[in-house]
């Protein structure tokens, strides 16, 4: 790679980029319901709550239907699943973890575009429905 003045002056509006969503109003709201929920006894007492069933159905999942109390266990796991995702603080946090993550995915879209629109940009997120992902797996079958 030649190192030259372009490729610094790149290398600048990449970390201005990064700086202007890092000040960006959705970050700020991700920031917050992140230190939010990490603060939140509720959410701690859910997320170990949650662990310990999870690691008591690990447990016994190898074994199935077989294993003593095994639908009872996972509906135990279940129910704590749901609490978790049902408890606002951590609600708000998805919701502005996934605001954050449109905006990375918006921006790689556009970035791919102004080079070509032929550039598959892997979002990563499968509603993200405007980028040209991959060949779906069946590129490489012989027809």
């Amino acid at each position: 790679m030649i190192y030259n003045d372009e490729l610094f002056d790149l290398e600048d509006k990449v970390s201005q980029l990064a700086k202007d969503v890092l000040n960006s109003q959705i970050v700020t709201d991700y920031i917050q319901s992140y230190q939010t929920i990490e603060k939140s006894s509720e959410v701690s007492d859910l997320v170990s709550d949650f662990l310990t069933k999870k690691e008591a159905f690990e447990k016994i999942e190898p074994y199935g239907k077989y294993a003593p109390d095994f639908k009872e266990t996972r509906r135990a796991l279940r129910k704590a699943k749901r609490a978790l995702d049902v408890n606002e603080l951590v609600a708000a946090f998805k919701v502005n973890e996934t605001t954050v993550q449109n905006v990375l995915d918006y921006i790689s879209l556009d970035i791919a575009q102004a080079i070509s629109d032929t550039i598959k940009v892997d979002a990563g997120n499968p509603f993200f429905e405007f980028a040209k992902k991959g060949c779906g797996g069946t590129c490489h079958v012989n027809k």
